[in-house]
């Protein structure tokens, strides 16, 4: 009977520190980026105050509390400009080597910044660009003549 009750003491004692360390949850915000875009990183219920989090699109990222009683880890990242399209895994590990783990997904997808003329020009035809240019020159024109023709001072 003694033996029954020190058993069932010692289970009693173990469950809150189970239950405390539980799987923990990951995410990653927001979920789909273009190479060279920030990601979030945001792992709860590690119960520790560091943590790393692991990604083939982004390399290796360490996290800091989030808050005083350090119930989640956060973090961002830069995807590399080079990454792959299509999903990523991104793999929290909370403490060091050994502790927690929990994953996320990420996917990179196409749709990076246009370059050249920044799309301020991509989908003008050519006509809309002479016109404009012929509006621009005739505003600049006007301005000049106004100035010209004002009477001189005395």
């Amino acid at each position: 009977m003694l033996a029954l009750a020190a058993a069932a003491l010692a289970v009693a004692a173990a469950t809150p520190a189970a239950l405390a360390h539980a799987a923990p949850s990951a995410s990653v915000s927001p979920s789909t980026v273009a190479p060279g875009g920030r990601v979030g990183l945001n792992v709860a219920g590690c119960g520790t105050k560091t943590g790393r989090a692991t990604s083939t699109a982004f390399g290796e990222m360490q996290l800091t509390p989030g808050n005083l009683e350090a119930a989640n880890l956060v973090g961002s990242a830069t995807v590399y400009r080079n990454a792959t399209q299509g999903s990523h895994l991104v793999t929290f590990e909370c403490g060091g080597p050994g502790g927690l783990r929990a994953t996320a997904s990420l996917t990179v997808a196409p749709g990076g910044a246009r370059g050249g003329t920044g799309g301020s020009i991509g989908t003008m035809s050519p006509g809309q660009v002479a016109v404009g240019g012929s509006l621009v020159a005739a505003a600049l024109g006007a301005g000049v003549w106004t100035i010209r023709r004002r009477p001189a001072s005395v």
